[in-house]
């Protein structure tokens, strides 16, 4: 086994952050809205997370979907969640911001991870979407930030092996680099062993079916991306366990 590995599950809800715990994750990213990449969970949520969970509990504080580009009114939101994060006991934000350039916003993550401290600080995937990896990997040390949250700049983990293992090489233990976007039983040691990142970070959902009885098809209450309302995504801890079990 390998005990130097660490496990990051990403949930939309209390319920599936509760299922992580239970499979054996070491930390929990909650969530909101994963549809459009996962933007700020609510108040209740996150207190109530705090409440039940013993492992680490880290929060997305991203206003909206799209792009990493923020008003003056957005970013002063995510400063409030900050503080609000904060105030619950979280143990660490996770945050993104890029200029227009494509660069990182080094003026304002600075005060974001100012604000933040002592909790964790974790630049999520805009990085991803960031004109110069390297440069921006730098920015980030600069900055200090504590992890980056990557796919290697491609759509997933194993499509991104190369500049995931170029990272961590070029990292040299500065920063942590976590692996995203695909993982799964059948891919994670793989990805493991071609970049050396000790740092891993997957969803892990079954679909539910409603215990409605009485249903109206006919009506859409969110989009036809979401699906119907009489299914809904929980993680499973039993999928945990058998990732993990794969990676180690």
């Amino acid at each position: 086994m390998n005990s130097s590995l660490s496990f990051e599950i990403c949930v939309d809800s209390v319920e599936s952050a509760i299922a992580a715990q239970s499979g054996g994750a070491d930390r929990v990213e909650l969530c909101d809205n994963l549809f459009e990449g996962g933007t700020t969970p609510s108040f209740g949520s996150t207190a109530m997370a705090r409440d039940l969970l013993n492992i680490k509990l880290h929060v997305i504080i991203r206003p909206r979907g799209g792009d990493f580009l923020y008003s003056d009114t957005e970013f002063e939101i995510m400063k409030r969640d900050i503080e609000a994060a904060r105030k619950l006991g979280v143990d660490g934000v996770v945050i993104g911001l890029l200029n227009d350039d494509g660069n990182v916003d080094k003026e304002r993550t600075k005060e974001l991870i100012t604000l933040a401290r002592p909790m964790s600080v974790t630049f999520h995937r805009a990085f991803d979407v960031c004109r110069d990896p390297y440069e921006a990997l730098e920015t980030l040390i600069e900055l200090g930030i504590d992890r980056v949250l990557t796919s290697g700049q491609k759509a997933n983990a194993v499509e991104g092996v190369d500049l995931i293992g170029k990272l961590v090489e070029k990292a040299a233990d500065r920063i942590i680099i976590m692996a995203c976007g695909g993982l799964n039983e059948t891919n994670i040691a793989d990805v493991i062993s071609a970049t050396g990142v000790k740092e891993l970070h997957f969803t892990a959902f079954e679909t539910v079916e409603s215990a409605m009885q009485y249903r109206n098809d006919a009506v859409a209450m969110g989009s036809e991306e979401a699906g119907s309302e009489y299914l809904r995504n929980v993680t499973s801890a039993e999928k945990i366990k058998r990732i993990i079990a794969a990676a180690q």
